[in-house]
């Protein structure tokens, strides 16, 4: 009867570390951390800014800032996280489209709250000025948040590349 919760509990492990290796594919790039607030014997809280590079475009890169609580409730990895979340996104290359898209797609999804809350990072086109358009916001499965940013990017030649339209790559 003991095997059967270690065989329950090895699995578990097994599992959990195969998504989180999963989920470290996905992570973005740490550009740096500011300390806001000096806490005493406990980490400050900070704001850290992190680059991802788009998914589904090719030549597109998002950097975002965001609040990191301190103290012990951050230390353990507890603490609810505020809604205030900037983002700047660029063309970094030529755009190569991977593959077609919906207005609005969930391009980056991050954990702010122990359970309830995310940041999400969604992609969306302005087909008739060929701009990519970007939106970062947290939500709260009880009451949402009205807190955002959006960035876009215009899709422009790069070399002797020409301009794709967005609007083509478009599910409809």
């Amino acid at each position: 009867m003991r095997l059967i919760p270690a065989a329950s509990a090895g699995l578990l492990l097994v599992l959990s570390l195969a998504c989180s290796a999963a989920l470290a594919a996905e992570e973005p790039d740490l550009i740096f951390k500011k300390s806001t607030v000096w806490k005493f014997l406990t980490p400050d809280h900070k704001l850290a800014t992190y680059a991802i590079d788009d998914p589904l475009v090719e030549g597109v890169a998002c950097h975002f800032t965001v609040p990191e609580k301190g103290g012990v409730s951050g230390w353990i990895g507890v603490a609810e996280e505020v809604s205030d979340i900037s983002l700047a996104c660029r063309q970094v290359g030529p755009i190569a489209f991977k593959q077609k898209f919906e207005q609005g797609e969930e391009m980056f999804r991050q954990r702010r709250s122990f359970l309830f809350k995310k940041m999400r990072i969604v992609r969306g086109c302005d087909a008739k000025r060929n701009v990519l358009v970007y939106l970062v916001y947290s939500d709260k499965i009880i009451e949402g948040s009205p807190k955002n940013s959006t960035s876009t990017v215009p899709i422009m030649p790069w070399g002797d590349t020409p301009a794709e339209r967005c609007g083509n790559w478009l599910s409809r």
